[in-house]
């Protein structure tokens, strides 16, 4: 095939996509397209190095510039899709002109929840985490001695309350939920990382909601909470989750539920139209599923890239994950959806542990807390489709290794 190939949604995932293609022996024109100005670059230091100021544009891009005019893959930066006709297999610009596919992927991601106009969410001083844009008009207000509020306790509410305090600012951060990290861990791991924050002197608030935030002269003030207490603040960073981006999926006709829909292949409900990474919903495991991370931006993204080709074969990752806080690297391996047991594994450094979540007998998940051998092992087991006994994962004595192998 020599046919036009388009990819719309120049990130992580349509940079794997664009790769594989040209891996797989696919000579053909491929059109690489995002919104943002810049190459596609990686997303999960932003709320890490690239914000802390350790790490330059120049390492956060996937590719140079270079590499994507010796693949002779155009790159069309700073420009938005109007619109999807699947039935003449074509795509309008913003800028109006109308290009041709034989393949479509849509590689288009997510966008970060924002609070709303009425309470507080336009004001000046009040940002989400997600893209280059963000991290550079948060950059400059980390400033010693500034009040910063986190709306919400989960990853990437927790990166940016680290490199924060790390900078020397008063930090609060509010979750709504019981404990922090609620949704996508136990308790034994919001416990380390609940001491974790508190040890660094960010005031970390559960079960707190917020009523709104106000401002003066259009800069966010005070923030209220659900309570009535009234904290003065020079900036809020909002952290309450993600939604993917398909909504030019669902105007195209596409199937579309929280996610473009796809099958084991990476098919849309539409021919020749595929979609990987934070904007797909797949079964995995028998359950409808959207893995928002960097492994199943690629994985999946170059299973899309071999379908295209006529390579058949269903994705079915082992996913994993990652965090730094502070001086502590969070590893996961495997999803713990389902679990209804967890061990706790005391590591052999001072501050390292592992929390192997079980369904039944099955082993899941392992989060490991700066214990990357329990991480490693973890994972091998997962990808084996072996499991091991609770009690060889609780007991620090217990070789993994035999497990793995």
């Amino acid at each position: 095939m020599t046919d036009p190939i388009i990819i719309i949604g120049a990130g992580q995932a349509g940079a794997a996509l664009a790769a594989k293609l040209r891996e797989l022996g696919y000579a053909g024109p491929i059109t690489l397209i995002g919104d943002e100005p810049a190459l596609p670059y990686q997303r999960p230091p932003l709320s890490k190095k690239y914000l802390s100021g350790d790490l330059g544009l120049d390492r956060l891009l996937v590719r140079p510039a270079s590499w994507y005019q010796e693949q002779r893959i155009d790159v069309l930066t700073g420009h938005a899709v109007a619109a999807i006709d699947p039935t003449r297999k074509t795509i309008r610009l913003d800028d109006g002109r109308t290009l041709p596919f034989a393949k479509l992927a849509l590689t288009t991601g997510s966008r970060p929840r924002r609070l709303p106009a009425a309470m507080g969410g336009s004001l000046g001083g009040v940002f989400t985490m997600r893209d280059l844009k963000d991290a550079d008009a948060i950059a400059p207000h980390l400033q010693p001695g500034k009040r910063l509020l986190i709306v919400g306790g989960g990853y990437i509410g927790l990166e940016a309350a680290a490199v924060a305090a790390t900078k020397g600012l008063t930090v609060t951060l509010i979750e709504m939920a019981d404990r922090i990290l609620q949704r996508v861990a136990a308790a034994e791991t919001s416990d380390y990382f609940r001491d974790l924050h508190r040890r660094h002197g960010v005031d970390l608030r559960e079960t707190t909601g917020l009523r709104r935030l106000v401002g003066a002269a259009g800069q966010v003030t005070i923030a209220e909470l659900a309570d009535g207490q009234q904290l003065g603040m020079d900036l809020v960073i909002v952290g309450i989750g993600i939604s993917p981006n398909d909504d030019l999926a669902r105007a195209a006709g596409l199937a579309v539920e929280d996610g473009i829909v796809v099958d084991e292949f990476c098919r849309s409900s539409a021919p020749d139209i595929f979609a990987a990474g934070d904007c797909a919903r797949f079964i995995w495991r028998g359950l409808p599923t959207r893995l928002e991370s960097v492994q199943n931006a690629i994985e999946q993204a170059e299973r899309a890239a071999a379908t295209m080709l006529g390579a058949v074969a269903p994705y079915d990752p082992v996913p994993w994950f990652w965090s730094d806080q502070y001086d502590v690297k969070l590893q996961i391996a495997g999803l713990n959806r389902g679990y209804d047991s967890v061990v706790l594994r005391p590591g052999k450094r001072p501050g390292s542990q592992s929390v192997w979540y079980f369904q039944g007998e099955r082993l899941l998940a392992v989060d490991a807390m700066n214990d990357a051998l329990a991480y490693a092992f973890g994972k091998k087991i997962l990808e084996a489709g072996r499991t091991l006994p609770k009690a060889a994962a609780a007991d620090p004595a217990s070789d993994l290794k035999s497990w793995a192998a």
